[in-house]
């Protein structure tokens, strides 16, 4: 396997193919197959996703795919923003569409004529849905698993609120739940408001959750949109007062992709394979027997398997005759499940069990009864070395810079004072090819631009994927 350091993108496409996540030899550039391990560790990220909206009063729905021309140009701006990535539907059967059809890019045209319909008064307010969809986007540029594809899997949730001032509290709730949803997956993120020129089309602004992938590159992993009355006054979405006058609702939207396990992939895995967080990794825990002709492994293992899954535990036994148990070691920590049980005949005949985790090094042998009191603890641990890890890579991939010249030929994060114009970012741009991500939201550092010498406060600039 390649070495992560040296080369992080063949280790990263490598990683890919040989532990089974995705097959990109698909016919269609940019559409890959989802393969059942792979698909699983998204859905998991799903099911936690789930989780922390629904606890916050959001429904589930579906939307049609398609989305007419019609709907799309009722609001310019933000067609305009995704004019070139749309893939269009002209023709059904032999027939020519009385009026052309999108796959839908994301999904605002489809979902607020809808909404149009719904509100009526103030008592359908807030009004809080998501879906998790297919959304297609004609990608032009070279194509990476996961992180720059052409169907994308997609989270996004929409909001119609009464005032502006509550749908600024909703952006504050979708903070809360990338809080909740990042610590689940261990990684860590700047929050970064997007320049005006680079913010989601028809959003009054746009905040950005970037995190570092290991060749100092930064990932876009999800994005929040306060719309004011944007969308709102172009779809006709209003409320009726008391007095019978009439007012435009407020929006906001979330969203995210299968970046997220980019992320997850990439900050976590090592030179060994992946190593999962346990909360989204789709086999928790491996039991490797190893075989005697003493005692009977078989059963004991089976028994401490059933005992885990009746504790809710994703537990895998690894039964396989034509391999060694050295394989199956090596192959599940390339698969990177995070906790592995190898029992043989002195953990049966003295009721032990011998652990290893895949955040440390070494393995633990320890009483029956201590690895079920210690379990919670242990992945409590693998968690919190993930975290500590991921944190400290960002640490060691972000610098601050007082001059340009100090980023030229940089691959990693810069944190500099800028003064937030457009042409300043383009000046560091040209010199140093790394693209503004907007002003940090976790800094109230405040100087020079190191452009143009002007108050400014702090910005972030990177290369980015």
């Amino acid at each position: 396997m390649e070495n992560k350091k040296v080369n992080f993108s063949e280790w990263y496409n490598e990683i890919i193919d040989i532990s089974g996540l995705s097959d990109k030899r698909y016919p269609v550039k940019g559409m890959n197959v989802w393969m059942p391990y792979g698909l699983k560790a998204m859905q998991l990220i799903d099911n936690l996703t789930r989780k922390y909206v629904d606890s916050m009063d959001f429904q589930e729905v579906s939307f049609p795919v398609l989305i007419t021309r019609g709907q799309l140009m009722v609001e310019f701006e933000h067609v305009k923003g995704f004019e070139n990535e749309l893939f269009w539907i002209t023709k059904g059967g032999s027939d020519k569409l009385e009026e052309d059809m999108a796959m839908r890019p994301t999904s605002e045209a489809a979902i607020y004529p809808m909404f149009s319909l719904w509100v009526r008064s103030h008592t359908d307010l807030p009004l809080k849905v998501y879906q998790i969809v297919n959304v297609y986007r004609y990608e032009t540029k070279h194509t990476r698993s996961f992180i720059r594809i052409r169907e994308i899997h997609f989270f996004e949730a929409h909001t119609a609120h009464a005032t502006y001032e509550d749908a600024e509290r909703q952006m504050s709730e979708y903070l809360s739940i990338w809080k909740k949803l990042t610590d689940m997956l261990c990684l860590p993120y700047l929050v970064n408001q997007r320049p005006d020129w680079d913010k989601f089309p028809g959003a009054k602004y746009t905040l950005a959750f970037d995190t570092v992938m290991p060749s100092g590159r930064s990932l876009q992993i999800g994005t929040i949109h306060q719309y004011g009355t944007n969308f709102s006054k172009n779809y006709n979405i209003t409320y009726a007062l008391d007095d019978g006058s009439h007012e435009y609702v407020s929006q906001t939207t979330f969203g995210m992709s299968e970046r997220l396990l980019a992320a997850v992939i990439s900050i976590h895995g090592d030179d060994t394979g992946l190593i999962f967080p346990p909360d989204i990794a789709p086999i928790q825990i491996i039991i490797v027997p190893i075989p005697s002709k003493k005692m009977d492994v078989a059963s004991y293992g089976v028994g401490i398997l059933n005992k885990l899954m009746d504790m809710g535990y994703r537990v895998k036994m690894d039964n396989r005759d034509a391999y060694t148990p050295g394989y199956k070691y090596n192959d599940w920590e390339m698969r990177g499940v995070p906790m592995r049980i190898e029992i043989g005949a002195r953990e049966v005949e003295n009721s032990h069990i011998t652990v290893s985790l895949r955040s440390e090094s070494g393995k633990k042998t320890m009483k029956y009864e201590e690895f079920f009191e210690n379990l919670s603890e242990m992945m409590n641990s693998i968690k919190e070395t993930l975290t500590q890890r991921a944190a400290s890579t960002m640490r060691d991939l972000t610098v601050n810079a007082a001059k340009i010249d100090d980023i030229k030929d940089l691959e990693k994060i810069v944190k500099a004072i800028w003064c937030g114009s457009e042409e300043c970012s383009r000046k560091i741009e040209e010199q140093t090819e790394m693209a503004c991500l907007g002003l940090n939201q976790e800094s109230t550092e405040t100087g020079k631009c190191i452009v143009c010498g002007r108050n400014g406060t702090t910005g972030i600039f990177a290369r980015t994927y």
